[in-house]
């Protein structure tokens, strides 16, 4: 069975934080590469890196709350032959210390893996200082920089071995909260392609990250009213698959895309700029709109700000011309 078999409307799906695959897939990209080491900013469990640190010791290197410091060791360490993955919430890394990633890492291309836990809206009861929204748009427009946003834990620890492989610097964005378990160890992954997990003929539904598979509940919610949707996943944002969207874009005529982010420089961004190059087409970008984030239950605060399934599905219907496509 691949996601594109797990319909929104089978029985409910497990759910797990993202960030747990990240720390299973860490261990594995361990145990492969003897030159995979680990440095957290005070944040172990959180970002769980702990499974790392217990199996590998002498691998792992806790920098304290110093988040500069941090990126800055780990693109030392890459000089000298290893493959260092930092940890952080991401309103730290890559929000602190964007100038030394910069710098340090992507300016040497050294293989330094960001990894900016707690992204997006999910972190919920914490509020705007640390619901990062703009780490998409700062990541992509960086030289030499990958950048991965998994929509599931089991994605997410594909994705963290990839990257252990790729001699590239890279940022992978995850979320807090537990979100459904919708791929499956037999989907591919395959860095820098997108997946149709959904085909259609009205409309091309683009999303990254934990938008995936609110789009996929979404489209369930559109067929009832006669709206067939297409639903694309773009794990990886940078290097961006255009082939995909645009072959789509061409098929449907119109463009949806979904992000737990701002749509100002981010996916939504890059979405525009890849139609407008090289097929322009009707978009629509739904996402957070030039404002910050609030505090709340992590579901109530994605429900305020317009990105569940019911929600999204009300605004793409009502682009088309049709109401009450809610469910």
């Amino acid at each position: 069975m691949t996601a594109a078999d797990r319909a929104p409307s089978a029985p409910p799906l497990p759910t797990e934080p993202i960030r747990m695959g990240f720390g299973r897939g860490l261990l594995e990209a361990g145990r492969r590469n003897d030159r995979v080491v680990a440095l957290c900013a005070d944040l172990v469990e959180s970002t769980q890196m702990h499974h790392f640190r217990d199996a590998f010791p002498t691998r792992f290197f806790e920098v304290g709350v110093a988040e500069q410091n941090l990126v800055t060791v780990a693109s030392g360490m890459a000089a000298a032959g290893t493959v260092p993955f930092t940890s952080s919430y991401a309103a730290f890394s890559p929000g602190r210390n964007w100038e030394q990633i910069k710098t340090t890492a992507a300016l040497n291309d050294r293989p330094v893996k960001v990894v900016g836990s707690h992204a997006g809206l999910n972190v919920g009861p914490d509020g705007a200082t640390h619901q990062m929204l703009e780490d998409i748009a700062l990541m992509r427009v960086m030289p030499n920089m990958v950048v991965v946003a998994p929509a599931d834990s089991v994605e997410a620890e594909k994705a963290t071995i990839a990257l252990a492989a790729d001699p590239r610097p890279c940022y992978l964005r995850l979320a807090r909260d537990a979100t459904p378990v919708f791929t499956t160890p037999e989907d591919p992954f395959v860095l820098g392609k997108g997946r149709v997990l959904r085909a259609g003929s009205d409309v091309t539904l683009a999303g990254t990250g934990t938008m995936t598979w609110q789009l996929l509940a979404a489209a369930e919610a559109l067929a009832s009213h006669g709206i067939d949707a297409e639903v694309l996943h773009f794990a990886t944002i940078k290097p961006f698959d255009a082939d995909l969207l645009v072959s789509s874009a061409a098929r449907t005529g119109f463009v949806v895309s979904a992000e737990e982010a701002q749509i100002a420089g981010g996916f939504g961004g890059l979405v525009a700029e890849t139609l407008s190059e090289h097929r322009p087409t009707r978009l629509l970008r739904l996402g957070v709109e030039d404002r910050y984030g609030e505090s709340g239950a992590p579901t109530e605060v994605v429900e305020h700000f317009g990105l569940t399934a019911r929600r999204l599905a009300a605004r793409i219907a009502e682009a088309l011309g049709v109401t009450r496509a809610d469910g």
